[in-house]
């Protein structure tokens, strides 16, 4: 394990992680990976404090089974670890959490022994009436010989001896700071001296009572002795269940220690996948401060990293790998949750330099040795640094080809980096082979810590050697030895890379560009939606302005000819069925994955339950609504940019901050309090208040129970005396 943290740059942040476990152990958490996942993530919803440090018991519980008798401080490590889990069954944990809490159920016996102890494993009063009477006397003599001496020091006497008037405690022993020459006025011992040359004494005089105080001190300790004895042979009937605690202790403790972690530095966890689909995106190396964060796609069995010299190579395969083992150990890092990566069995590192004049071994001959290792091997990953070290490079490139493509029959991932262009220009053509190349910014001269998949790069050893010094005739002499054809050939690599970036950027931008047109189609769809409900209004409108001419013209005719105005009437009938227009509601049937629109938001169902629907919005909220409340948009969600954006909701002029839930059943209450919230969240307010009243207790407590999970809720408290108080929440979101 050491091995692989070193060879990884991983030993700094595994020593960081582990510092926030109560007691040292392995970092490797054992069992069902997607079990403590789930455990972690429902942890991550409570506010709870670590567990202080703790020792570790294996030799205590090794000292009961053999009938033993623990010390003091034995014990209260165990009542530490005792008094934690009692504080963790006071949260209100739901799922697999509480499940699991609930199979660890403390004897009434431990829990009365856990409290005989303070927060600092001193025996509380009451424990023990004898040793509650030997600790007040201890106090009462140490009263007495702190009274002594101040008596001794205010003696006119001894004064001038004196170097100040505090008594000082050296060696556990109360003693006087005093002048040479003391002896002609106090009889003392001399128990040390100081910097300056004074001697430290102990009066004569105080004697007696330090020998009352040994005496009390040792009866403490044979009542103390007395009351470990009856802890540990209690402790030896749950030895059982004390191993158990002991055991769930330390796998609390690799969760509590891993979502601190997480916490700390905006980490994710990523589990890894069983898809066979394996890319990182925007990974940030621990190691590096300030990185550039890498996205690549390794899913093909052979990755094959080539190009400028310093370009990053190294770093990228060590990134890959530190993925994939921090993955594998559950440990949170810096990358974004669309990171995929599988689990290995093993992880091997071919990074440094085997050669050992003390084994007889050279370069390439250590690299076989390694390689060969890797033939008993099955679902590992291996990365392999400067794969052509220590050998000629033509007669390597054909054998590490076949190496590669056996390896590959073995189900065997290999990272590899080289500068090896024969042997790239070999593995190109293997459909499981994936290149990609460290690129050089040409213009500055400088590596530009990118890569390009798909693609050979260029050593650029000539100008790494200028850059860092080497004298340019030299360089040049270099080039001249070098050949024409060799450096044509380099060239034509860089062309083909070129070539191949502009390839991809076309490729973007016409991306783009049919993104573009089909917002374009989409929003002239939008707006011939917009034109029929204009048209649907303005018959609408023409049609009231009808109704009410024929009211006139019934109230005008009611002054003439009874015949001829039920003539009118029908034909004003038969007219106004023709104008009357009523608005085709399309019965429009939705499902999961749907694109929709509430009001003026756009977004995509993510489930669908009775007559709801959780709608996610382009901006990432998670908002709950009616089903008949949603028509279908066909216009995709904008493009995410790769760095971080700022999104402003301007809040509506008209809109409610207040809801009023005083009388209203707790279920009925919650639904109307969740759509409220999502209204509110649509409107971009950023607190509300809610009134739920006092009553019985029972609306408040579930409102509070509510805002507690809610994962758009900030925090919440009681309102202002003036707003409710009380009966009111003043709500952040």
């Amino acid at each position: 394990m050491q091995n692989i943290l070193k060879k990884l740059d991983l030993m700094d942040y595994i020593e960081s992680f582990s510092k926030l476990m109560a007691r040292e152990k392995s970092i490797i958490l054992e069992g069902d990976i997607n079990l403590h996942f789930k455990l972690i993530n429902e942890l991550s919803k409570f506010d709870f404090k670590a567990p202080s440090q703790v020792e570790n018991l294996d030799s205590a519980l090794m000292h009961i089974q053999k009938q033993g008798i623990l010390k003091i401080y034995e014990i209260f490590e165990f009542i530490k670890i005792i008094n934690y889990f009692r504080y963790l069954k006071r949260f209100n944990f739901d799922g697999k959490m509480l499940e699991w809490l609930d199979k660890i159920v403390i004897p009434n016996e431990i829990i009365k022994i856990s409290d005989y102890f303070d927060d600092k494993s001193n025996l509380k009063d009451g424990v023990d009436e004898d040793f509650d009477n030997i600790k007040y006397a201890i106090s009462k003599n140490k009263e007495m010989i702190k009274q002594s001496l101040y008596k001794i020091i205010n003696s006119s006497k001894i004064r001038t001896y004196l170097v100040d008037s505090q008594v000082h405690y050296i060696n556990g022993e109360e003693a006087l700071l005093v002048r040479g020459g003391f002896n002609h006025v106090l009889s003392g011992s001399v128990i040390d001296r100081s910097n300056s040359g004074f001697f430290y004494v102990v009066p004569h005089s105080i004697s007696e009572l330090k020998q009352k105080q040994s005496d009390l001190k040792n009866k403490q300790e044979e009542i103390l002795y007395k009351i470990c004895k009856e802890i540990s042979s209690l402790f030896e009937k749950n030895l059982l269940f004390l191993k158990f605690l002991n055991k769930e202790f330390d796998r609390f403790d690799h969760y509590q220690a891993r979502l601190f972690f997480a916490k700390a530095g905006d980490k994710n966890f990523i589990l890894p996948s069983k898809s066979g689909v394996n890319k990182l995106v925007d990974f940030c190396h621990p190691a590096l401060h300030n990185p550039k964060s890498i996205s690549i796609d390794f899913t093909k069995s052979v990755v094959m990293i080539t190009g400028v010299n310093a370009g990053g190579k190294t770093m990228m395969l060590k990134s890959i790998l530190s993925a994939v083992f921090l993955s594998k150990y559950l440990l949170p890092y810096k990358a974004h949750h669309d990171t995929v990566v599988s689990n290995f069995k093993s992880i091997n590192a071919v990074l440094d330099d085997p050669q050992s004049v003390k084994n007889d071994i050279s370069t390439f001959a250590g690299r076989m040795v390694e390689f060969s290792k890797l033939f008993a091997s099955k679902n590992a990953i291996v990365g392999v640094d400067e794969i052509e070290l220590g050998t000629d490079s033509d007669e390597a490139a054909s054998l590490f080809k076949v190496i590669i493509e056996d390896l590959i029959q073995r189900d065997i991932k290999v990272i590899i980096t080289t500068h090896h262009k024969r042997l790239a220009a070999l593995m190109a053509s293997n459909e499981n082979v994936e290149l990609i190349a460290a690129l050089y910014d040409e213009e500055n001269q400088k590596p530009t810590y990118e890569f390009l998949q798909g693609t050979i790069g260029r050593s650029y050893a000539f100008e790494t050697a200028s850059r860092y010094g080497i004298p340019l005739s030299v360089v040049n002499r270099a080039k001249e030895v070098y050949g024409d054809d060799k450096d044509k050939l380099n060239e034509l690599i860089e062309r083909s890379s070129s070539l191949e970036r502009e390839y991809k950027q076309k490729i973007a931008k016409l991306d783009e560009e049919i993104a573009n047109m089909q917002r374009i189609t989409n929003n002239l769809k939008e707006q011939k939606e917009k034109l029929d409900e204009h048209i649907y209004s303005e018959k609408s409108k023409l049609h009231k302005e009808y109704n009410q001419a024929r009211d006139e013209a019934k109230k005008a005719i009611k002054a003439k000819l009874v015949q001829e105005s039920h003539q009118h009437l029908n034909i004003a009938h038969k007219m106004a069925k023709e104008i009357k227009v009523e608005k085709v509601q399309e019965v429009v049937e939705l499902a999961v994955g749907d694109r929709v629109k509430y009001r003026n938001t756009k977004g995509t169902i993510v489930s669908i339950k009775g007559s709801k629907a959780f709608i996610e919005n382009d901006i990432g909220m998670k908002v709950q609504v009616n089903l008949s409340d949603l028509s279908r948009s066909g216009n995709p969600p904008p493009k995410i940019p790769t760095k971080k954006a700022t999104v402003t909701i301007q809040k509506p002029e008209t809109g409610s901050i207040k809801l009023d839930l005083h009388g209203q059943r707790a279920d009925e209450a919650i639904e109307n309090l969740d759509k409220f919230l999502s209204d509110a969240l649509l409107a971009g307010f950023e607190e509300v208040l809610v009134y739920h009243g006092i009553g019985t207790g029972k609306l408040a407590f579930a409102v509070k129970e509510y805002l507690k999970k809610h994962p758009k809720v900030r925090g919440f408290e009681d309102a202002h005396p003036s707003s409710g108080g009380f009966g009111a929440k003043v709500i952040k979101l």
